[in-house]
């Protein structure tokens, strides 16, 4: 079967993400004050060809702890849906 992969991998919450703090910092010079703590992290998406969902799950997050994703400074999250 086909599924696909919907993956967010966001910085860990204990450390510092520049980015979301230069955006944050930018959102009151836009005059937009009520936004704050932004984070910013990657969305992937993929196909996996595999017999079952448990394989499909697995392969996926075989694939994020050895190359998407820096589990020591990012988490990862992720939704299979049939293809």
């Amino acid at each position: 079967m086909h599924y696909k992969a919907e993956i967010d991998i966001m910085p860990l919450k204990a450390l510092l993400d520049p980015q979301g703090k230069a955006v944050s910092a930018s959102m009151n010079n836009l005059g937009l004050p009520e936004v704050t703590e932004v984070r910013i992290g990657k969305h992937i998406t993929l196909n996996v060809e595999a017999g079952s969902k448990v394989d499909a799950s697995a392969k996926v997050d075989e694939a994020c702890k050895k190359l998407l994703a820096n589990e020591i400074m990012e988490s990862y999250e992720f939704e299979l849906t049939e293809a």
